[in-house]
């Protein structure tokens, strides 16, 4: 008696972009690209993105080094819903409403097709909207494979000096001035108790504002660091202790991501 055959599903490959979305300045893809990465995305013909329109400027600098299996307009592109973006993948009005239809993306897999996922830059669901699909992708028994590529909070880890072993992503910090203090300190002690590094971005143009408020509230030997333009011909990443820092102050760029880090 045959048994029946194991569907073949198509494979979810999270599609790592540059590090430049936003910047005047653009990097050569291959710098920060492998060929293999550029392969695989040219002969997809289905994508799950952040914004559409990145997306196709995105594969166009793809198409430039590796020809693409379909013209941009007839690539299949998804854009994330607006509540996963709004509230986040997995908070628990995404989880209910959203569920069905993050599954609806991956309608292709099922159907034998690899699809892609990609973030306006850097790595897909890190620090980026993603992660939803790639839950859902695991509860349909869709492979999933990340492809190499930057991501912008390891490279500012490695060149900060701070602790690697031990880290936590914490994302966004409150702008209101109390609340942003209050965090900040919660931050400092962590990092000081545990000596875990903590990582923080910002909207670029606040980068300046949030910087001076952690070498304002912070303590003078506490360690802060700044990644800026990370893969950008200008891109510096320096680490001071907050003395340091307000001997020797630095005006941040308003238009370059960076990436801050709290550590001891």
């Amino acid at each position: 008696m045959l048994k029946n055959a194991e569907p073949t599903y198509g494979t979810l490959y999270l599609v790592p972009g540059t590090l430049d979305f936003g910047c005047d300045e653009m990097v050569k893809i291959t710098h920060v690209l492998p060929l293999n990465t550029l392969q695989i995305a040219s002969g997809l013909r289905y994508w799950v993105c952040e914004n559409a329109k990145t997306l196709r400027a995105y594969l166009k600098r793809v198409g430039e080094i590796c020809p693409l299996e379909l013209p941009i307009q007839k690539i299949n592109i998804q854009e994330l819903a607006h509540q996963i973006h709004k509230k986040g993948d997995h908070s628990e009005q995404t989880r209910g409403s959203q569920k069905a239809q993050v599954s609806l993306y991956l309608n292709p897999a099922l159907e034998g097709h690899s699809i892609g996922l990609a973030s306006e830059a850097g790595m897909p669901a890190v620090a980026d909207p993603g992660s939803s699909v790639v839950r859902a992708a695991h509860a349909l028994g869709i492979p999933v494979v990340p492809l190499v590529g930057p991501s912008s909070i390891l490279m500012a880890l490695s060149a900060f000096g701070l602790n690697g072993q031990s880290f936590t992503f914490v994302g966004y910090v409150p702008h209101e001035s109390a609340a942003l203090q209050k965090r900040l300190k919660e931050l400092e002690a962590i990092a000081i108790k545990s000596e875990q590094t903590q990582l923080i971005i910002e909207t670029p143009y606040r980068n300046n504002s949030l910087f001076k408020s952690l070498i304002s509230h912070l303590n003078a030997n506490t360690r802060v660091g700044v990644s800026i333009g990370l893969t950008l011909m200008g891109g510096k990443n320096m680490c001071k202790s907050v003395a340091d820092w307000n001997r020797s102050p630095v005006e941040l760029p308003q238009n370059l991501p960076v990436v801050f880090a709290i550590g001891s």
